[in-house]
């Protein structure tokens, strides 16, 4: 193994010597974002009259459905421009389980973009994620972190959103929510003197988002960034309500983020990308929070060479680490591309993570063996991308207080995949 890291180092020190010229610049044009808007690969969607297929629900895999294959999309103003229809259909090959979703928008505003919408929805969703509701309007054509997931729970899930544009440039979106809990882990939650292994949600959720250097069009769905302005602020509140439609729990959550990107003349670049979370009142592990964590459960490095996440810890296990409290920070350096050949034009980037975090009640949460985040959690690594059709070469290592006992343990290695169309 250190053989084939000296190895890697040594072909990473042949290709430095291959980097573009500093004059060259990359920009975009009105040309080229008619091209992305036009583009199914970069709007999510396929126009077929008046109706749009959403690419994300085509295929999926996960450690829990395997593959996982579907249909949905959403109706397009050739049949309205006042309100939309959609939903979707999705089945997976190793839990032989049907998840659908179905729902319908109305518009209350053209100039402000607002919307109010009704869903419903009966899938599974990842144990301890926190999603911010303005990013999910901001099309990925892929995100390679969720191949590795491996802890999902099931809910059936009531909501009402709108969604209202106060600047071009701040998005906000307030949702109201119920849903039904059950689990696919042996989890059980003890809170208020009872052992809850299922149980009801109800929440009130207000998400903001501030990207003042954006520069965007908006499709009838959501919207597509064609130039990445920074800094972006993203800030959420969640509110868990008892004693709503039956619900359980009384928690609040709150979450805050900042990207932020430097852009040099000689096309290097750095991306900050820090965040924190805090939940406090009775809240289920399933809706606490973990770091991203991008590392398969398995003891040899090879049997965990999958696909890195985008903004994942690599060496972190699922599984491994929960928060009540949990504090990130992610730098990630690029260097100018190196000019190798005509359409040959690899991308060097360093990296390094870190988190810190905390859980105030852990023998409430049973069922699961994990650790909490009281000290921090650091490592460091490189990607060589774009080597191949979008496909390149991840490398990271965990160090400092969790660092672990055998060398390999410690170690990621992985394959990126960052497509341009």
């Amino acid at each position: 193994m250190r053989k084939t890291l000296l190895l890697l180092l040594l072909f990473l020190g042949f290709t430095a010597f291959a980097q573009e010229p500093i004059i060259q610049v990359e920009n975009d044009t009105i040309v080229t974002s008619k091209e992305k808007r036009s583009n199914p690969f970069n709007t999510g969607f396929y126009p077929i009259g008046f109706f749009d297929i959403d690419l994300r629900y085509i295929i999926k895999y996960n450690n829990y459905e395997g593959i996982r294959l579907g249909f949905g999309g959403i109706t397009n103003d050739r049949l309205s421009e006042h309100f939309k229809v959609g939903g979707y259909i999705a089945r997976g090959f190793k839990d032989q389980d049907f998840k659908f979703g179905a729902g319908g928008s109305l518009r209350l505003s053209n100039e402000k973009n607002t919307w109010v919408s009704l869903y419903y929805n009966d899938d599974i969703n990842e144990i301890a994620s926190f999603n911010y509701l303005t990013d999910a309007r901001v099309y990925s054509v892929f995100e390679p972190r969720l191949v590795n997931v491996t802890q999902f729970y099931k809910q059936r899930t009531w909501q009402t959103n709108i969604q209202h544009e106060f600047t071009p440039k701040i998005l906000s979106e307030v949702r109201l929510s119920r849903s039904r809990i059950d689990q696919i882990e042996n989890y059980q939650y003890f809170s208020d003197n009872q052992l809850y292994k299922n149980y009801e949600i109800a929440e009130a959720t207000a998400s903001v988002r501030i990207s003042p250097k954006r520069n965007f069009f908006t499709t009838e769905d959501g919207l597509v960034e064609y130039f990445d302005g920074f800094p972006k602020i993203s800030a959420q509140v969640t509110q868990g309500i008892k004693g709503i439609s039956k619900s359980d729990f009384t928690y609040t959550k709150l979450g805050l983020k900042l990207d932020y990107y430097i852009k040099r003349t000689d096309l290097s670049s750095t991306n900050i990308l820090m965040e924190g979370n805090i939940a406090f009142g009775d809240a289920p592990l399933t809706h606490l929070f973990h770091a991203y964590p991008n590392s398969p459960t398995k003891d040899e490095i090879f049997e965990r060479f999958s696909v890195a996440g985008r903004r994942s810890f690599e060496t972190m296990y699922f599984g491994e680490f929960f928060s009540d409290k949990l504090t990130t920070l992610q730098v990630k350096h690029s260097l100018r591309r190196f000019n190798l050949a005509k359409k040959w034009k690899p991308e060097l980037v360093f990296i390094t993570r870190h988190a810190l975090g905390d859980l105030s009640n852990p023998e409430e949460h049973l069922g699961i063996d994990f650790n909490t985040l009281d000290h921090l959690y650091s490592e460091s690594g490189f990607e060589l991308n774009k080597i191949l059709f979008g496909f390149g070469l991840s490398f990271a290592y965990r160090y400092g207080y969790y660092h672990l006992p055998e060398f390999e343990d410690n170690v990621s290695f992985k394959f990126t995949f960052y497509l341009k169309i």
